[in-house]
């Protein structure tokens, strides 16, 4: 007996149903008068000996108070008189639902002509196992330095761009360029900004007067450790700034377009295992993703959908915050990723899902942080449509000989909270609800962590990996859980919302988030369309 036929008749399953419905039972649940909404196993076991009188709206009511509050007297006394006693553990047995799936006609383009369906690896952290030593993050800071130095050094306004140390030898008052590491930022007694900047000749510091209103205020957003072209006129050991320059993307970066319809679908945080985790709407998003749910153009997009990429935060894991245990309804790390892994294998298997993970997977909270760990995660690796990579990461979809493909940038978004408290358009206009102004200074500083604190890292002398050296096409992020897109100098920035209610963890850190949405992209329009399972 398929789950899905229950789903069809309406019914919501709960995650507890772990036994067997057969045709008998499906008679008896058709049979009732009065039953629940969701059919969760403690009424399956009521039907070998139906009680009356039981007001299901009540036990439903009663139920969700009790995964709240972690206990709840109403729902015990309910499960009393259904003489069964709840062990709280999710499993929903799905194999029916496979089969069914099985049945459904092949995904297809509307265009006969065919293309690639590979993912190509661009940029993706490789794992450099040894003993960090104080050198380590000299080179770091280095390697830093020398990637945005080339992408500065490109710059028409830093063509004549000298070392600081020649700087400081030079007669005052001459108009110079330098390229170097922010170390220190201050404000003068007049408010002016005091930059001190310095590259591997040594340090100067720079004044920004107020006067010059659009280079200050775009100054107010730099924060420490940054790499930024300065141009000015020198006096003694002070630069007198005329311009800043940030590495940013190019302003005559075109938007690449496919052509013909194909869609890409992104979302992140799916955090399974929560109490708030939002089965019911995550399940109709897969039965979207199926064809099998909502209005007929939503279907004729979903026909067109060829790539799914999801931001990490798979699973809610275990032990990240103090206290998370009671928010749990899977306490095992490795019991989370196999229901994950239940879920994905109801897509439909012409759908390439592509995933990184973030800080509540089962991988160190350092960045870049590698692919999930197998030990944990092996439910996921046995998957046949889905492929993981690092965070950060790079990878290139929809290449041919006669079209470049598009660069997806993956990263989770640890350093985002950092940046809304310390970048100060973004501190005034929305901090952490801002997740698009986030990813925009990403951009302009051309980094994903830009400053020492902002983010806990693996110093790696060779290469700073959260360095964005290539222009991407698409920005994929999550963490914060806001759904959000912006177009910025022909890159589409995506912030690919959640599936989880607010925590009270989220609560403390100021996270409300934009749950049960997804962002649609067609290639051929790049237009962004959202989608929201959670009114439904």
């Amino acid at each position: 007996m398929s789950f899905l036929t229950l789903l069809k008749k309406g019914y919501l399953i709960s995650p507890d149903l772990d036994v067997e419905i057969n045709d008998e039972v499906l008679l008896k649940i058709d049979s009732m008068k009065d039953k629940p909404l969701v059919i969760n196993k403690d009424f399956i076991l009521s039907l070998h000996d139906p009680p009356n009188g039981i007001n299901w709206k009540e036990f439903e009511k009663s139920r969700v108070e009790f995964e709240k509050r972690n206990g709840n007297e109403d729902y015990e006394t309910f499960l009393n008189i259904l003489r069964y006693k709840s062990d709280g553990e999710v499993k929903i047995k799905i194999d029916s639902v496979l089969e069914d799936l099985k049945k459904q006609p092949k995904l297809k383009l509307e265009s006969s002509e065919s293309f690639t369906h590979d993912v190509i690896v661009v940029k993706q952290y490789k794992e450099n196992v040894k003993k960090r030593e104080v050198a380590d993050f000299v080179s770091y800071f280095k390697a830093r330095y020398e990637s945005l130095k080339k992408i500065l050094m490109n710059r028409p306004e830093l063509k004549n761009v000298m070392s600081i140390n020649r700087v400081l030898n030079k007669n005052n008052n001459e108009e110079i360029s330098v390229i170097g590491l922010i170390s220190d930022i201050g404000h003068t007694k007049n408010g002016n900004i005091i930059l001190e900047i310095e590259d591997l000749s040594g340090k100067i510091k720079c004044i920004i007067s107020k006067s010059k209103k659009d280079v200050y205020e775009d100054s107010l957003d730099l924060v420490s450790d940054q790499v930024v072209g300065v141009v000015g006129n020198n006096s003694k050991d002070v630069i007198f700034v005329s311009n800043v320059i940030w590495p940013d993307i190019p302003a005559n970066n075109k938007m690449k377009k496919f052509d013909r319809d194909c869609y890409v679908v992104f979302t992140s945080d799916i955090h399974v295992g929560s109490r708030m985790f939002l089965e019911k709407e995550f399940l109709n998003f897969i039965k979207w993703l199926n064809r099998d749910y909502g209005d007929e153009e939503q279907r004729e997009i979903a026909k067109n959908v060829k790539y799914l990429f999801l931001g990490g935060d798979l699973v809610d894991g275990v032990g990240i915050h103090p206290g998370q245990e009671a928010g749990l309804v899977i306490k095992d790390v490795i019991k989370q990723y196999e229901k994950f892994s239940e879920y994905i294998n109801l897509i439909d298997k012409n759908i390439k899902i592509i995933a990184i993970g973030g800080n509540h997977d089962a991988i160190r909270l350092a960045e870049p942080q590698p692919i999930i760990d197998k030990k944990f995660a092996k439910s996921i690796y046995e998957l046949g449509n889905i492929q993981l990579f690092t965070n950060p990461s790079t990878v290139n979809i929809l290449s041919s000989e006669n079209f470049e493909g598009f660069n997806i940038l993956m990263y989770h978004g640890s350093s985002y909270p950092f940046l809304a408290d310390n970048v100060e358009s973004i501190r005034i206009n929305g901090r952490l609800d801002r997740a698009d102004l986030i990813m925009k200074h990403n951009l302009k500083a051309r980094h994903l962590g830009p400053t020492h604190n902002s983010i806990q890292y693996v110093p790696d002398k060779e290469e700073d990996h959260l360095v964005i050296d290539k222009v991407p096409d698409f920005y994929l992020s999550g963490h914060i859980h806001k759904t959000t897109a912006l177009n910025y100098r022909g890159v589409t920035l995506i912030g690919a919302g959640c599936w989880t209610e607010q925590t009270a963890d989220q609560e403390k850190r100021g996270i409300v988030p934009d749950p049960a949405k997804i962002l649609v992209v067609n290639l051929r329009t790049r237009e962004v369309k959202v989608l929201n399972f959670k009114n439904d």
